[in-house]
């Protein structure tokens, strides 16, 4: 009889706790990316593998060892270019990238689209306005990257003179920001 009380105390704790994240998951403000809602209090992992928008990306961080990394407290800033940034590249790049002999090229490449430290548009306009209009942002792989704002729109530019527009801005997440982005940016 203990242990049928002991189980059912367990079992309503458990409901209890279900529900109470449920509220809490359902009181969060949320953006869409992709179809699905991305929680802040989610990692970057945990939301990225749910738009639909980024299963190119997930998939290259997956092949580039980077998934424990950016579940890590961070924080990071991520410009996460979406699937139809990757097919703008030459064909064949993704695959050729994706492969085990590449994975130092493609964990550069993926790098190079984060940032230290948790950067919404607030603190990008900050670091536009101290930079005389555009921001230089050193990225994780050690690269240059640079935000400029014209009217309400951001644009990155990366070394090579590429250029990305942010699509979906200030996606918060527990350990970062995502900033959904229309391009692929490329070190040098």
């Amino acid at each position: 009889m203990k242990s049928l009380k002991s189980i059912g105390l367990t079992l309503m704790a458990a409901l209890a706790f279900s529900i109470s994240f449920g509220q809490t998951m359902a009181t969060e403000k949320t953006v869409e990316v992709g179809g699905a809602p991305m929680y802040p209090s989610k990692n970057i992992v945990e939301n990225a593998v749910n738009s639909k928008d980024h299963t190119t990306l997930v998939a290259a961080v997956k092949a580039a060892g980077l998934v424990e990394t950016l579940q890590t407290a961070g924080p990071f800033t991520v410009f996460a270019p979406t699937n139809a940034a990757f097919d703008l590249l030459p064909a064949g790049t993704v695959e050729t990238l994706v492969k085990p002999e590449n994975k130092a090229k493609l964990t550069g490449i993926l790098t190079y689209h984060v940032v230290a430290g948790r950067m919404g548009t607030k603190e990008l306009d900050e670091a536009i306005k101290k930079g005389d209009g555009t921001a230089e942002l050193t990225t994780v792989a050690g690269g240059k990257l640079w935000v400029m704002k014209k009217g309400n729109k951001y644009t990155l530019k990366d070394e090579n003179g590429g250029m990305a527009a942010i699509t979906i801005k200030n996606v918060y997440q527990s350990n970062g920001v995502i900033h959904v982005i229309d391009h692929v940016v490329l070190p040098k």
